[in-house]
């Protein structure tokens, strides 16, 4: 239940950075000025004719990591039924600081000279549709594995009769025993996409979540082994098929 203050931060700071970026592109000097220079310091110069495009990807994945956040933050709130597990507070200081640090590792990819007053010209290309489509499609498989792990604590009425874990079925589920940390990592991927595939600095960020999600979700499919007997032998942890 901890990851609900995590949500909310990413909410409200990276909202923050994408209506910046908008204005800042519409409205020069619209907004406080400390910004402005904290964009100078961290962007980098471009010189090239694409200055547009590498604008508007950073700003589509700057709204596509929002958008994530916003339904991770709803499903907490209205979805997910927590136990009363705790959180050792070096992780929950660094899980508020990742989603900071991880709206500026967006923002240090739009050029810093893309406030020079031009119109710049931005072109809608295969990587934007094809990481949105991704996105989309990720997005929607968490959300049915995060409502299958909630109604395991339900009765058909929606109501809330046990804390206990169960085995989980339907959906990804029938493949891996945490779907829901696999379409995690897809949806990093799809925002990769989104940069054009090129963006080192993203890719960092998506190692990150690969070995973040894979940990987590070996614990958890070692945990239903051991807890469950007749948990299904044919599921791996993390990836379909593989892993």
């Amino acid at each position: 239940r901890w990851f609900t203050h995590f949500y909310a931060v990413s909410v409200l700071w990276n909202g923050f950075l994408l209506i910046w970026l908008l204005q800042a592109q519409f409205l020069p000097g619209s907004l406080s000025s400390w910004l402005q220079h904290l964009h100078c310091a961290i962007g980098r110069a471009s010189q090239n004719e694409d200055m547009g495009n590498e604008y508007f990807s950073a700003l589509l994945v700057l709204l596509l990591l929002w958008l994530h956040s916003f339904r991770r933050l709803a499903e907490c709130l209205w979805t997910s039924v927590f136990s009363d597990g705790i959180i050792h507070i070096v992780q929950y200081c660094f899980g508020l600081s990742y989603y900071i640090a991880l709206g500026l590792t967006v923002l240090c990819q739009v050029p810093a000279n893309f406030r020079n007053g031009e119109e710049l010209s931005v072109q809608i290309c295969w990587y934007h549709i094809m990481g949105i489509v991704m996105y989309i499609w990720a997005s929607l498989h968490q959300h049915r594995c995060l409502v299958i792990l909630a109604n395991l604590r339900k009765s058909k009425s929606g109501k809330v009769i046990n804390l206990s874990h169960g085995v989980p079925y339907g959906d990804w589920f029938e493949r891996v025993s945490c779907p829901h940390y696999f379409a995690e990592l897809l949806i990093y991927v799809s925002m990769a996409i989104t940069l054009g595939l090129h963006n080192v600095t993203w890719w960092f960020v998506v190692l990150y979540v690969l070995f973040n999600q894979a940990l987590a979700a070996v614990l958890c499919h070692e945990f239903y082994q051991n807890k469950f007997s007749s948990y299904p032998k044919h599921r791996k942890a993390f990836i379909p098929f593989v892993y």
